[in-house]
């Protein structure tokens, strides 16, 4: 995605070792809910920061690395909720610029129209989307205390998850930090599957 806006694609583990831990929460926490953090590579920066945890690279003990990101992730879909709950319907009449594409946010409402709360946990794990999702609840008035549960709920499978799948390979696979690329390769072809299946449905739906 940042090679579409003319800027070169970092690979997660370059991301990681140039802005360190605390780089790698704000990153999560960008891509979680601020409309410009949509390109960032989140699904394949949680499994990597797993899998060189468990190769000692990243000395930061699990535990620590998991509430960091569990947080980071709640805490920037709040900032999503709130940004969308105070923009509101102008935000859906925002013009086309750099880093803002409507397509996006459109694309976010509708799995919000066909999954209803439930789209927060599964936009999570669907790139772009997860990104919008909460500023869409945001902006539909959904509940606080059903999207604050909803959040959390999301956060811990998608931070939490990924992160201890890396973690869980590295510990499993011997030298596993020399299969890093095809294994980040595979996180990011599964990531992209839902997104192929959403654009296949909206092509039928318009052929319809």
């Amino acid at each position: 995605m940042l090679a579409l806006l003319g800027i070169p694609l970092p690979e997660p583990r370059g991301l990681i070792e140039a802005f360190g831990i605390i780089g790698l929460f704000l990153i999560v926490f960008a891509e979680s809910g601020l409309f410009f953090g949509f390109f960032l590579p989140g699904d394949s920066l949680l499994f990597v920061a797993g899998l060189l945890t468990s190769q000692g690279v990243l000395t930061l003990p699990l535990p620590f690395l998991l509430v960091g990101l569990f947080v980071a992730a709640v805490a920037g879909d709040q900032v999503g909720y709130s940004f969308g709950r105070i923009t509101g319907p102008p935000l859906f009449r925002r013009p086309d610029s750099r880093l803002f594409k409507r397509q996006h946010l459109d694309r976010a409402k509708s799995y919000f129209e066909h999954h209803g709360s439930k789209t927060i946990v599964i936009a999570r794990f669907v790139p772009i989307v997860r990104t919008f999702a909460p500023i869409v609840a945001g902006a539909a008035q959904m509940p606080y205390r059903t999207f604050v549960v909803f959040n959390v709920l999301g956060a811990l499978l998608w931070a939490v998850g990924v992160t201890l799948l890396g973690y869980l390979v590295g510990e499993t696979i011997p030298d596993a930090e020399k299969w890093l690329l095809p294994m980040v390769a595979v996180v990011i072809f599964v990531s992209l599957i839902p997104v192929g299946h959403e654009w296949l449905a909206h092509r039928r739906r318009q052929r319809a």
